[in-house]
């Protein structure tokens, strides 16, 4: 499990861990891997479990949460919109 780990990492070293996350993950090893950011879920997940305020809102396929979020809350994330 993996909470936040390139928070604040320069993008060089944002590179590093993933690379380090994905030889992990095609040798087999199953990675939890908590981001705010999107572009780095969009290079890393396969699995999508989405949180708002303590709750589980959606668990899907990265593709399937990306292109059509099932929650309100994923959706408005997705939009960039601020959830409160």
């Amino acid at each position: 499990m993996l909470d936040e780990p390139t928070a604040s990492l320069d993008p060089a070293s944002t590179a590093a861990i993933e690379s380090l996350v994905l030889d992990a993950a095609q040798a087999g090893t199953r990675v939890l891997f908590v981001t705010h950011d999107l572009g780095q879920a969009r290079r890393l997940a396969d699995d999508v479990l989405f949180m708002h305020a303590g709750r589980i809102c959606e668990v899907t396929a990265a593709e399937r949460f990306f292109d059509t979020p099932a929650s309100h809350q994923a959706s408005e994330f997705l939009q960039g919109r601020l959830l409160l």
